[in-house]
């Protein structure tokens, strides 16, 4: 139960404080997503990837494991999606919030709350493909642009390079001068506390009601995915701490970039915000049942 607490408590209050900042002050929210995206995000996986100590086989076990159950929860969300005669807009918001979890936000500061260190290493692992993930597919199933465009879109990607740099750098085995280092460090010790802000600010803003369809699409992501992931995992071969922090990004409630890209490429953007907010409210239940199962 301290466990519990002590992950679950610290989110809770600190995009709460976003929130409460959030209706008080009229905020560029724009401003505040472009410093995570280009600067501060960046730096902690580039840090991550840099003083990674994961061996090749862990790594590409947990991007196999979250590629498989992104095909799984595709097939699964088009499978509920038909026989309803959803509209096409809506179509492509029950895909985007059942594919798009908020691993970045919410999942980092998680899974180093809760399972620590080596969780987070783990955990930025996941979150560097599931960055590529949306910005490479995104562009194809939402508005069908073809693959040329969600790979130019990868390419504009800040995480992307900081991904890159950090490879290159940990195969050369080259020390990053002290200042430079310093300066990494201090924009990634900021990364988790702003994106929290951020989070809480972005959620400010969107309408508290809720529907069915609101519902159903957040169980589709609290509880589907993760369970999906979990037997994926086991199949995989992923035991103790690689197991939990697959199963636990996937546990993540929608992210709230998600609108930004349905707003972008098409979808029904109304029913995607009332979705990351209800499965927002729904994973500080979830996130700690799951928690619990994942570290028996």
């Amino acid at each position: 139960m301290g466990v519990l607490i002590s992950a679950v408590l610290p989110i809770a209050l600190v995009a709460l404080t976003g929130v409460w900042v959030g209706r008080v002050f009229p905020l560029d929210i724009k401003t505040l997503t472009r410093i995570n995206i280009y600067a501060l995000l960046p730096a902690l996986v580039l840090t991550g990837v840099y003083d990674s100590t994961l061996d090749i086989d862990t790594v590409l076990r947990i991007v196999a494991g979250f590629l498989l159950n992104c095909a799984v929860l595709y097939g699964i969300a088009i499978a509920c999606a038909r026989p309803l005669g959803l509209p096409t807009a809506t179509r492509k918001s029950l895909v985007a919030t059942t594919l798009l979890a908020n691993s970045g936000n919410i999942g980092l500061p998680f899974i180093l709350f809760s399972l620590g260190e080596a969780g987070l290493e783990r955990a930025i692992v996941y979150l560097i493909s599931s960055a590529i993930f949306i910005a490479s597919v995104g562009p194809i199933f939402l508005k069908g642009e073809g693959i040329q465009a969600g790979l130019k879109v990868t390419v504009g990607l800040p995480v992307f390079w900081a991904m890159l740099c950090g490879i290159t750098l940990q195969g050369l085995t080259w020390n990053v001068p002290e200042a430079i280092d310093r300066a990494i460090a201090l924009l990634s010790s900021a990364a988790i506390p702003i994106a929290l802000l951020t989070l809480g600010i972005q959620l400010s803003r969107i309408p508290l009601n809720f529907g069915i369809y609101e519902l159903s699409a957040a169980a589709l992501r609290l509880l589907v995915s993760p369970l999906s992931a979990y037997g994926i995992g086991n199949l995989l071969g992923l035991r103790d701490i690689d197991l939990a922090v697959l199963v636990m990004q996937s546990a993540m409630p929608v992210a709230v970039n998600t609108l930004i890209w349905v707003d972008e490429f098409g979808g029904d953007t109304a029913r995607v915000a009332k979705t990351i907010v209800l499965s927002t409210l729904l994973s500080f239940a979830t996130l700690p049942m799951f928690l619990w199962l994942v570290t028996q």
